[in-house]
């Protein structure tokens, strides 16, 4: 009677423990910040506002249930608020997204390899400075005394002599965009840069025998090519147009220009933090929330019935 040969199971070796330990580092860090806190949430619907200990506004504090997303919609900021979170990110989504993906194909154009790797080191620079320091050069730059560009704007006659950029709020917007823009766009376009190198080589070939041009390859080989790239971090962006950068509003705001630059993230580390209104702050950033997963689902949505591409 021949006995039933079944697959022998692999036996573990020192690398498959080195990685499974290097995923662990990944989980434990997954639960401990993204997770672990959500436990916090129950302080939108409790009265835990001005508790010292925060273990103790989570277990012991009341429950009011949605009182303090009604304090929230009925506070006079609340429409400010909400319409420069939502104007600046707008904008921003369409000046600034579409900017990685031009990149990234004009530096795929490129044949000269140094001056290719010259170009992708200058414009990934800024992505490694944090926000105080490239936010330091560009107030410098912008200062209405000394600043280089302001002397230039003057100059050219964008502004007037006694205009003080930073201390604008109509001009705040424009620095937010901009400086965004300039720090992010060489690092934005490196995952786009790795979807056109995994395009298939042999489509160029074709296009080549058959008298293409690059833009005509570029418009129909290489777009059409990193397309569910593209509709992926859009779905992204889409679903973050509630969330901005704290440390780049925090290092361009005063009190000058406040009416355009507190937006929902800078309002709830104030309540939250500053005046120990821990209740208050979560109902607002669990608002955020709720707004964020609409957004990507209806987003989601939309793009699989339009392009069959989406995340969900």
């Amino acid at each position: 009677m021949q006995k039933s040969v079944g697959k022998k199971r692999k036996k573990w070796v020192k690398n498959d423990f080195q990685l499974l330990s290097m995923a662990s580092f990944s989980l434990i860090f997954l639960a401990v910040f993204a997770y672990l806190p959500m436990f916090g949430l129950v302080l939108a619907f409790k009265d835990g506002d001005g508790v010292l200990n925060i273990a103790n506004a989570i277990l012991q504090s009341d429950w009011v249930g949605f009182e303090k997303f009604k304090e929230f919609f009925l506070d006079m900021d609340f429409m400010n608020v909400l319409w420069n979170t939502i104007g600046l990110n707008v904008l921003s989504l369409i000046l600034t997204f579409p900017a990685p993906i031009l990149f990234a194909l004009l530096i795929n154009e490129l044949k000269n390899r140094k001056f290719k790797t010259a170009v992708q080191t200058v414009t990934f620079f800024p992505q490694f400075l944090s926000w105080v320091i490239y936010g330091g050069i560009v107030l410098a730059l912008i200062n209405m005394d000394t600043g280089i560009l302001s002397q230039l704007f003057v100059s050219i006659g964008l502004i007037g002599e006694t205009t003080d950029i930073i201390g604008e709020p109509d001009y705040f917007w424009a620095i937010i965009i901009l400086t965004n823009l300039f720090k992010g766009v060489g690092w934005g376009s490196v995952i786009y840069l790795a979807a056109i190198c995994g395009l298939d080589g042999a489509l160029y070939e074709a296009a080549d025998m058959d008298g293409a041009s690059r833009w005509k390859k570029m418009l129909h080989i290489t777009l059409p090519g990193i397309s569910p790239t593209v509709i992926t971090y859009l779905l992204l962006a889409i679903s973050g147009l509630l969330n901005n950068g704290v440390e780049q509003i925090l290092v361009f705001q005063n009190q000058l220009n406040l009416d355009r630059s507190e937006v929902i993230d800078t309002f709830v580390l104030k309540y939250g933090i500053r005046n120990n209104m821990y209740s208050y702050a979560t109902a607002v950033g669990f608002f955020k929330s709720v707004i964020s997963l609409v957004l990507i689902l209806g987003s989601n949505f939309i793009a699989k019935r339009a392009t069959g591409e989406g995340i969900l």
